[in-house]
């Protein structure tokens, strides 16, 4: 695995900002969302794909398309990006009311990562090991299903969380409203890593590719 790319900070423009909330004003924030995932749930209706995996691809290759969203810090506590993050995601097991944790190679073509999201989810369904996989990577972002209950927000508190710059998403039960499914989407942020303008921009981006169906073939 490729080592994280160092910030050139003396070109970085957010350094000022980054150097604020990660040491002095160190803080989190966290955004709720209604996305309308309309389109994309009709979309894939008549086919076996599943919406969970193509909500997870949608966060990741968002997510992958901003520097800010695939920060950590190096040795030293040096700001740097990694090139590719890839979504490490729960499931659920009825039978236990327990969940796990998986990773899957992010990949731009969402029938690859489909396919291969699938047969982790299959295989591990009835695991009873926290990280059946072993450890996530260094370079990945978590995600969180919680199809029981629709929610207008929610903040995790993670404690000694101060250098954990990726982004955590969690997603709610969908919401029908006037004849639109919406899903409600939380965002916790490290603002170091990301101000208001950049999460909002990844909300936008998010609802425009949910709007556009073509990926899902």
């Amino acid at each position: 695995m490729a080592s994280p790319q160092l910030i050139d900070v003396d070109t970085w423009p957010r350094h000022a900002q980054f150097q604020h909330y990660l040491r002095s004003v160190a803080c989190t924030y966290a955004m709720t969302v209604e996305l309308d995932v309309t389109d994309v749930v009709d979309a894939l209706a008549g086919s076996t794909r599943k919406t969970y995996i193509a909500q997870i691809w949608a966060l990741a290759t968002v997510v992958n398309r901003h520097a800010e969203f695939r920060m950590c810090l190096a040795e030293g506590g040096a700001p740097a990006t990694w090139d590719v993050v890839h979504p490490s995601f729960t499931i659920f097991n009825a039978a236990r009311e327990t969940f796990s944790s998986v990773w899957t190679p992010y990949d731009p073509d969402f029938a690859v990562f489909h396919d291969a999201a699938a047969a982790l989810l299959a295989e591990h369904r009835e695991t009873t090991e926290f990280f059946p996989q072993g450890a996530p990577p260094p370079n990945s972002f978590d995600v969180s299903s919680l199809p029981w209950a629709s929610f207008t927000g929610f903040t995790l508190n993670i404690r000694d969380g101060w250098e954990h710059l990726a982004p955590i998403f969690t997603l709610g039960r969908y919401v029908q409203r006037e004849g639109r499914m919406l899903l409600p989407l939380a965002i916790q942020i490290h603002h170091a890593a990301a101000d208001g303008f950049h999460t909002s921009r990844l909300v936008n981006e998010l609802q425009e590719l949910f709007a556009d169906t073509s990926w899902i073939g």
